[in-house]
């Protein structure tokens, strides 16, 4: 069992367990630091869905810089007892944790309007396309979607790649639709 470290916002140097997990692979703080300087630091009102949360990094780093509504999906059982424990330590009362597999989860749920979409699957399971697929409609007019994966993903119709990056063999993109008109 190791961890890692909030970066930003009100939980800022706050420690998050990260278990060891098959396929567990926490975003690391360069690439969460350059993700929220894309984004802004403050994230006041935002809905966030981080659908494959793991360790909860990025979801925690949303809820760090304010953002009114977070939602954390799980599979892993142990994992997501460990997401509720932190959010029980940190009083993190805009922080909602779900045990379930994700895509079934966003196949699911109701058009939602969220503003910003944490997808970072477990890379070998490649899940890159169907989470893309099942996300798409749960964002907001405005909304981005941020992607993790192995290799560049192809940017689906009527998206388009706003911010892009890579940090050893991690690449992220930051896709927002193409009638966004920014940030």
């Amino acid at each position: 069992m190791g961890e890692i470290r909030i970066i930003g916002g009100q939980w800022k140097r706050s420690k998050l367990p990260v278990s060891d997990a098959p396929g567990l692979r926490p975003t690391s703080d360069r690439v969460r630091e350059t993700l929220f300087n894309w984004l802004g630091q403050n994230l006041t009102g935002w809905r966030v869905l981080d659908a494959f949360a793991g360790s909860g990094a990025l979801g925690f780093e949303a809820a760090s810089r304010e953002a009114a509504e977070v939602v954390l999906i799980e599979r892993d059982a142990k994992l997501a007892a460990g997401l509720r424990a932190s959010v029980q330590r940190l009083k993190a009362t805009t922080i909602k944790v779900h045990t379930a597999d994700a895509l079934a989860w966003m196949r699911a749920a109701p058009r939602a309007g969220y503003d910003l979409i944490l997808l970072d699957p477990p890379f070998a399971a490649d899940l890159f396309d169907a989470a893309l697929a099942a996300a798409m409609p749960l964002l907001g007019e405005n909304g981005l979607i941020y992607v993790e994966a192995p290799r560049a993903i192809a940017v689906p119709a009527g998206f388009t790649a706003w911010r892009q990056g890579r940090a050893g063999a991690v690449h992220y993109q930051l896709l927002r639709r193409e009638d966004n008109p920014g940030l």
